[in-house]
């Protein structure tokens, strides 16, 4: 863990511990090359602007995260998480200097099994930005696992379905990819499998998605950028199909290029 590409103190985490502002970004980084490096960085400028009301400098971003990859196994999951340490929470609106805190840690050695979700009645703050506030997100894993499912599917008072605490939530039905129309982070992994989509020729499209018509489709897949595309086994109770288009994407996706770091 290095804060400007020095070994971080205590200290200087207790703004981040105790306010949560901030915002985030993880990458899975194989030989030093990352899939939608680019999309990476995009997300950070855009989040580094809209929470702080500054450019970052990604040049920066890249070399510190360059460097802690160099110091782990490959692959690495390395996140690069902005902050100021020095945030003064009666004044929020005063000037502050982000400054970049890189975290790694190892990427997962297989790949995951099929997750079984839950529905539950959630929305993020701000759900556009990758934020650094976690805990209404996690109390809602937390609260999915007692009730015997691996992980939560979010959905609004509308009933719509949106996405999970830590990844997007696509869909396939009539030979095409289907995201959900819903307030959600735009996923770097979910932009990269649409990509990868269009390249296979399969269609894409986005629309509404209520909770109890997502059990009547033909697969689901979650995306994250530390497990890729993951099939969904069922939600709430119901099985749904293990796709083979699901995993055609899965497999598009994987062959796109890495971006040197």
């Amino acid at each position: 863990m290095e804060l400007n590409g020095r070994p971080v103190g205590t200290g200087e985490l207790a703004g981040l511990a105790l306010y949560g502002y901030g915002h985030f970004t993880t990458m899975l980084v194989t030989d030093l090359r990352v899939r939608g490096l680019d999309l990476h960085m995009e997300r950070l400028s855009h989040d580094c602007r809209t929470l702080f009301g500054t450019g970052l400098d990604t040049s920066r971003v890249r070399e510190l995260a360059r460097r802690s990859a160099r110091a782990h196994p490959s692959p690495s999951v390395v996140r690069v998480t902005v902050f100021d340490p020095h945030m003064d929470l009666g004044r929020p609106a005063a000037r502050q200097t982000p400054q970049i805190l890189v975290t790694t840690r190892p990427a997962p050695s297989t790949a995951p099994a099929p997750v079984r979700l839950g529905t539950r009645l959630f929305a993020r703050d701000t759900p556009r930005v990758k934020g650094t506030g976690l805990f209404g997100a996690l109390y809602q894993r937390r609260a999915a696992q007692l009730d015997g499912y691996d992980d939560a599917l979010f959905m609004g008072v509308d009933g719509r379905v949106s996405e999970g605490p830590t990844w997007n939530i696509g869909f396939v039905d009539g030979g095409g990819l289907v995201w959900p129309q819903a307030p959600c982070l735009p996923g770097v992994t979910a932009r990269l499998v649409e990509r990868a989509a269009r390249e296979i020729g399969v269609p894409v499209s986005t629309r509404p998605i209520a909770a109890a018509a997502s059990t009547r489709v033909a697969g689901a897949f979650t995306a994250n950028a530390a497990t890729g595309v993951r099939q969904v086994s069922a939600i709430d109770g119901v099985h749904l199909p293990q796709s083979g288009l699901v995993r055609r994407l899965a497999a598009a996706y994987t062959a796109l290029p890495g971006e040197a770091l």
